[in-house]
């Protein structure tokens, strides 16, 4: 996507509304014209207005030379609204880029099939750290905690959210209760907020590894 540099230094300065004011005058006055609605899409979707972008975009097929280009944000829009089932339907329709396998198997881990998902993001080209991060997630919801401790540590410390730190803890947790505990003050020092919420999401699973180590001897 060609992106407006104008406009999207005002988006990137904070300066939202203003940034999509100007891309919705450049759709009217050109109105063929694609990177204006997947720019304009993907400010709605940063903004969490997906339905909003879905709409747009449905609209701009029936007006773009080459409206297969506008379907991997259409998936994202599906996606965002919890759509799985059709975004996926989207998505295989697409070439299996490196953008396109991410999404694959953010899916299906959101489907509950971490297997197909990590047959996905196991073929990716040039992981980043989002990568390495839905990695960690896949190879966790399989119960391998190994694998996952390994690609979360992937992503430099620096470069670590609180949810990466929160499930490295619960990674590290069975070989290593230290380094764990430490992970997970340093995902509560980043947003205290999501770390309590993720330690009552994970609570069983955290005791249950706790329990075990407390009984052996």
């Amino acid at each position: 996507m060609a992106l407006n540099r104008k406009i999207d230094q005002l988006y990137q300065a904070g300066q939202t509304d203003k940034a999509i004011h100007l891309l919705v005058q450049a759709i009217d006055a050109h109105p063929q014209e694609i990177n204006n609605y997947l720019q304009l899409s993907t400010y709605l979707l940063e903004q969490g207005s997906a339905q909003q972008a879905q709409q747009l975009l449905e609209q701009a097929q029936h007006l773009v030379k080459k409206p297969r280009e506008l379907l991997y944000n259409l998936a994202i829009c599906y996606y965002m609204q919890g759509e799985f089932k059709q975004a996926l339907a989207i998505l295989d329709e697409l070439p299996n880029t490196d953008p396109a396998l991410y999404q694959k198997a953010l899916v299906f881990l959101k489907l509950g099939q971490p297997e197909r998902g990590l047959a996905y993001a196991l073929t990716i080209k040039q992981p980043d750290d989002r990568t390495w991060e839905l990695l960690g997630d896949l190879w966790l919801n399989l119960g391998d905690t190994k694998q996952a401790s390994s690609s979360f540590a992937k992503i430099a410390p620096t470069q670590r959210t609180a949810k990466v730190w929160f499930l490295l803890g619960v990674a590290l947790l069975p070989a290593d209760r230290v380094q764990a505990e430490a992970a997970w003050q340093h995902s509560k020092q980043l947003d205290a907020k999501y770390y309590q919420r993720a330690l009552q999401q994970y609570q069983t699973i955290i005791q249950a590894v706790k329990s075990k180590q407390e009984q052996q001897p």
